[in-house]
């Protein structure tokens, strides 16, 4: 197994220091694997998010901008701009909210879903991404990082 050190090549100030650098840069060397995976199927980390939101809260039906903005995993996406790539695409249908005519629903078509179904290969290669942990370690990962969220609020 290969240190933070070794792999950067440098030293920390502290061990607070050496924790945020080793998150970042395992954050960003994750997204970069998962991100060549998601090219292939021609859709970005920001699309793919979108289309899975889309696909989970189908059931209420059409979903506003808004909606879709607050679950994103990254907050300051322009969503706006996603939607109209993945309307250009076909995944996704907008129409006018009836009742507030400022307001644009959106709603996942057919050939999203199918995406979606077909990137399954995708969401094994994130799975993967982690395998070398064991399922109490991936547990205790998720509460340390659920500790470290609940400060930064």
């Amino acid at each position: 197994m290969m240190t933070l050190e070794d792999e950067l090549k440098g030293r920390f100030r502290n061990e607070y220091h050496k924790g945020l650098i080793n998150l970042t840069f395992t954050t960003k060397q994750l997204s970069y694997e998962f991100y060549q995976s998601l090219k292939k199927h021609g859709l970005t980390e920001q699309q793919y998010n979108v289309l899975r939101i889309l696909r989970g809260f189908r059931a209420q039906g059409s979903l506003t901008i808004g909606f879709i903005k607050e679950r994103m995993l990254d907050k300051d996406s322009d969503v706006s701009r996603i939607v109209d790539r993945l309307l250009e695409k076909g995944y996704l249908t907008r129409m006018e909210n009836s009742e507030d005519r400022r307001q644009k629903l959106l709603k996942i078509t057919e050939m999203g879903l199918h995406l979606l179904d077909s990137m399954f290969e995708c969401e094994k290669t994130a799975d993967k991404l982690l395998d070398n942990l064991s399922a109490t370690e991936i547990g205790e990962l998720n509460r340390l990082l659920d500790k470290i969220r609940s400060k930064s609020k």
